[in-house]
């Protein structure tokens, strides 16, 4: 009987810390789902529209990246103002070396900020019209910049959930 209970003693421990991890996932999981929920809710505040009804594309080129953000129902002439009021002011504050709009959507620093602030006299923001939106163009021909635009676009991407490549593209 002893080694019964040993037994029995043994098989639960050894199946806790699965329980524990399974916990933990589930934990987790309900934390990435609620700081995506936020991402999403301050999104819409401080962008001034609603994400559903947008498109966002962050891109990563040689000499920097794009934020893109389109409507999706190409009747949606608000959204689309809204859009191009935002990506102006966002090429604007960039420039200057102000991102406190993706920290207080994103609720922490993004990666690259630091340096992109810190470099802000080297790179250039513009922003262009889009039929449908929007497109604020980042370029720089310093090597740092860049690096730090793509930590900063991989983090949007991966934030934002918009499956865009993580890599380069080699289009102009």
């Amino acid at each position: 009987m002893v080694k019964l209970r040993n037994s029995v003693g043994l098989v639960l421990a050894l199946m806790m810390p699965g329980a524990l991890l399974a916990e933990t996932a589930q934990q987790q999981e309900k934390k990435h789902h609620s700081h995506h929920q936020g991402v999403d809710e301050r999104g819409d505040l401080a962008m001034g529209f609603s994400h559903e009804k947008t498109s966002h594309h962050f891109r990563l080129t040689a000499d920097g990246g794009a934020i893109e953000v389109t409507i999706k129902d190409p009747k949606d002439s608000a959204s689309r103002e809204q859009i191009r009021k935002h990506l102006s002011h966002i090429a604007k504050k960039f420039k200057e070396g102000d991102f406190t709009t993706p920290m207080l959507i994103h609720d922490e620093v993004p990666p690259g900020v630091p340096v992109m602030k810190s470099l802000k006299e080297k790179i250039n923001y513009s922003f262009e019209n889009m039929d449908l939106g929007g497109r604020v163009r980042i370029t720089t021909t310093d090597a740092e910049a860049i690096q730090a635009i793509h930590e900063f676009m991989k983090y949007q991407i991966k934030d934002h959930r918009t499956g865009d490549p993580l890599e380069v593209d080699k289009q102009p």
